[in-house]
């Protein structure tokens, strides 16, 4: 599994990195694992999951972690994250 993250402000990607997980872990771990990841790789707390957030993946395998999902003030309008390759 392959998995995007991208800081988003003013309509601009201001930073980017992309996880990878071929471990024979559930997806639902590696999907957890790649957000701890992303965050200890782009220096930020780890997002709260919200009901929006869970709907929008599961519709879209994508979705947008706002400032009210992190703790501390975050320097950006919003962290996407996407999965862009699965394990078959």
């Amino acid at each position: 599994m392959r998995i995007w993250f991208r800081e988003w402000k003013n309509n601009h990607m201001i930073q980017d990195t992309v996880i990878e997980d071929f471990t024979e872990d559930t997806r639902t771990h590696k999907i957890m694992n790649g957000l701890e990841a992303a965050c200890h790789e782009l220096d930020l707390s780890v997002p709260i999951w919200l009901q929006n957030n869970i709907d929008d993946f599961k519709r879209s395998a994508k979705t947008r972690f706002r400032g009210d999902n992190f703790i501390d003030e975050v320097p950006f309008d919003y962290l996407e994250m996407q999965i862009i390759e699965e394990d078959w």
